[in-house]
């Protein structure tokens, strides 16, 4: 991670403002996931993600709380986002790979309350410890792992007093866990497709079983057949990859999608030869991971409609319109939901 940058004139005014401020609004005390024991606003009202899959989670639950982006929505994200969040700052984020922002910045925002949700270690937690110490801005970590969405749904909408909202969408997470264990309940495992996770415009990064980039496929109950590795990406060969004969491959990179056919090291892998390779939809937030957060909900949805087409439910578009309705506060249009799901098939 970047060194954390604090300034002197900081040192000595906003943090110490800041610090007041916080102190001066009605507080209550959470524990985090890491057992941290917080004093926060009892209401928070600015909010700052330290990262994508923070953002992506403060955006369904209190957008209006948003201070910032890590990083700015593109062109295609604006019409799935609420009008009030597309111009929202790009501030940079606290974590992940490319932190970019510093604390200057993050004090500039005037949060009075940082969120970050993903992978729980003494990494993320000796980061929060530190940032907080050095801003007088409570600090709270928060389980990103796919299992645990419904109950971070609620407990993040009582962190941020919007606590209906929470057990709204945290009842969705349920019956959308329970949707794919009715369809898996029907499918032996040797009925249940190898799948290889494509990323980068060559294919050849990936992920292994149990990280988070590629628990969307096991729970999902696709047979990842990358069986062992390191906890985050990693990088194969297409040789390699000819030796595991994925039956699918999914891919977040459209130009992968697009030439995977005509690429001489591609041909004779199952996948390619019977057109099972998916490009997922990205917009506003990625379907399989990009980034790792309850957008992953529809891509479960949307995954088990490719694995499984004869048992999953049909009518995919509406199960589109219906979450991003939910959770993203704006009901795509058929033009719309065509040029999202069209991404999701081969040479379209």
């Amino acid at each position: 991670m970047m060194p954390l940058r604090l300034t002197a004139l900081m040192a000595g005014g906003l943090v110490m403002g800041l610090a007041a401020l916080t102190a001066a609004a009605e507080t209550r005390t959470i524990t985090d996931a890491t057992g941290r024991q917080i004093e926060v606003p009892a209401a928070p009202r600015r909010v700052f993600a330290a990262g994508p899959p923070a953002a992506t989670l403060l955006y369904t639950l209190k957008p209006d709380a948003m201070v910032g982006w890590p990083r700015a929505p593109g062109a295609e994200d604006m019409p799935f986002l609420r009008p009030g969040t597309r111009d929202l700052p790009a501030l940079g984020r606290l974590t992940g790979k490319g932190d970019t922002v510093n604390l200057e910045v993050l004090l500039t925002a005037r949060p009075d309350l940082i969120v970050d949700y993903g992978t729980v270690n003494a990494t993320y937690r000796d980061l929060a410890r530190r940032v907080q110490a050095q801003t007088g801005t409570p600090y709270a970590l928060i389980d990103g792992s796919l299992p645990t969405i419904p109950a971070t749904l609620r407990t993040l909408g009582e962190l941020l007093a919007e606590t209906q909202r929470g057990e709204t969408l945290a009842a969705y997470a349920e019956a959308t866990f329970a949707g794919i264990d009715a369809i898996l309940a029907a499918i032996p495992e040797d009925r249940r497709p190898s799948v290889y996770l494509a990323r980068g415009p060559e294919g050849i990064e990936t992920a292994a079983r149990g990280s988070i980039n590629a628990e969307i496929i096991d729970r999902v109950g696709g047979r990842n057949v990358v069986a062992a590795g390191p906890d985050g990406l990693a990088t194969v060969s297409p040789e390699q990859v000819q030796a595991w004969a994925p039956e699918v491959i999914v891919t977040i990179d459209a130009d992968f999608a697009a030439h995977v056919g005509t690429m001489p090291e591609w041909q004779g892998i199952p996948a390619v030869r019977d057109g099972r390779v998916y490009l997922a939809p990205a917009a506003p937030f990625g379907f399989i991971d990009s980034p790792p957060s309850v957008n992953r909900l529809i891509g479960l949805k949307w995954l088990a409609q490719k694995l499984y087409p004869e048992a999953a439910a049909p009518d995919i578009e509406a199960e589109v319109a219906r979450f991003y309705t939910l959770f993203y506060g704006v009901t795509p249009d058929r033009a719309a939901l065509d040029g999202l799901l069209g991404a999701g098939h081969p040479g379209e």
